[in-house]
């Protein structure tokens, strides 16, 4: 008799099955991965560094501006790479 764990596990099994990934395909999704964590990496050190002139030239009302931009476009990056990826998954399972 199977308990309720594996009865739920096979039903999640037949409505979504699991997909299997290839290396190539698993090399794809790391580079999407690399890619953007340079591109997170590059515009960190470029807005921090804006952000250091501010706090130096005691520009308050920039730094806050700055700080903000900074939190966007790593929400926004983090936000195309999971896209990329769902887009590239989404190939693999056709």
């Amino acid at each position: 008799m199977k308990s309720a764990y594996e009865l739920a596990m096979e039903r999640l099994a037949k409505a979504s099955p699991t997909l299997v990934l290839t290396d190539e395909q698993k090399t794809q999704l790391a580079e999407i991965d690399s890619t953007y964590k340079a591109k997170i990496a590059e515009k960190e050190l470029f807005l921090k560094d804006q952000i250091q002139k501010a706090e130096n030239a005691g520009n308050f009302g920039e730094i806050e501006k700055l700080e903000k931009q900074l939190i966007s476009e790593i929400a926004r990056l983090r936000q195309d790479c999971e896209a990329k990826k769902e887009k590239l998954r989404a190939n693999f399972s056709k």
